[in-house]
């Protein structure tokens, strides 16, 4: 497999590579990460079941679409495909580990990458996932259908396995009137928490892992409320650039709704009844 791998990398990058070093690093909750060295280059290798090349295509292609704002840096993709019995993507290799300091240079620069919008509406070229979930992406005029169809509705459906959600046609009916305010489509990293963003050592912000679309810019300010929040210069730094819209603080809510009934499906647990109690707060 790994040599597989190495002569992709040589083939798309033009200089030979053969990996001397390979570690076992974080590659998030449904991958396996390595950190691979040929002594002179080095690479973040990310592997999974080959049934999953697509959710590695994809990521690939977002990151690309990131990159091309020119705004907040993101691991470039060098290469993706199947090797032996498993699928993998190779990132440029970022040295991670500077503090929190350039917070509000990270919010300055999420802010400029929301402002690249799209013609078609919301939506994006092809799904993707959020975590191992298939993420609908198909392009929509309005963005309130959006939302509740390809998002909240979606993962109601999935539910049914196994959640009791005794007021999600209500609140779905409801959405028309919660998200009727004006919503230019921005590119968005779609998965915004604080395990997937961070410093390079010389304290440079980076964000990674995405679920990209193009959607409400909210809904990643949202997401970084989610566990705990980001420092409060992030906040700032945003704001300056491209403020938030009255009314987020409500609207905040139901975005983050979609993130806990994926954990739900995901994770089961508590999570079902967060979710509940996020609906009731909404509706209320």
């Amino acid at each position: 497999m790994w040599t597989e791998i190495d002569a992709h990398i040589s083939q798309v990058t033009g200089e030979k590579f053969q990996s001397q070093q390979r570690r076992s690093v974080s590659g998030g909750c449904i991958n396996q990460g390595y950190a691979v060295s040929s002594g002179k280059l080095n690479y973040f290798v990310k592997l999974n079941q080959a049934s999953q090349v697509a959710m590695f295509e994809a990521e690939a292609l977002g990151l690309e679409d990131m990159l091309a704002t020119a705004s907040i840096r993101v691991p470039k993709p060098v290469c993706w495909g199947i090797a032996a019995n498993s699928s993998y993507i190779v990132l440029e290799w970022l040295e991670l580990g500077g503090d929190s300091n350039s917070s509000e240079e990270m919010g300055r620069k999420l802010a400029a990458m929301h402002k690249a919008s799209s013609s078609q509406g919301f939506g994006w070229k092809i799904n993707n996932t959020i975590g191992s979930t298939p993420q609908i992406n198909t392009w929509t005029a309005d963005w309130a259908e959006f939302y509740a169809k390809h998002r909240l509705s979606y993962q109601f459906q999935l539910a049914r396995r196994g959640g009791n959600f005794p007021q999600q046609e209500k609140l779905l009916a409801a959405i028309p009137e919660l998200l009727a305010h004006q919503v230019k489509p921005s590119l968005v990293h779609g998965d915004l928490w604080g395990g997937n963003a961070g410093f390079t050592v010389s304290g440079e912000p980076v964000i990674f892992d995405p679920a990209t679309y193009f959607g409400d810019r909210e809904v990643d300010i949202a997401m970084t409320e989610v566990f705990g929040g980001f420092p409060a210069a992030f906040y700032k730094g945003y704001n300056e650039v491209f403020p938030l819209d009255a009314g987020y603080e409500k609207r905040k809510t139901l975005y983050n709704l979609y993130h806990i009934l994926n954990h739900f499906n995901l994770f089961g647990g508590g999570y079902g009844s967060q979710a509940n109690r996020m609906i009731d707060q909404i509706l209320r």
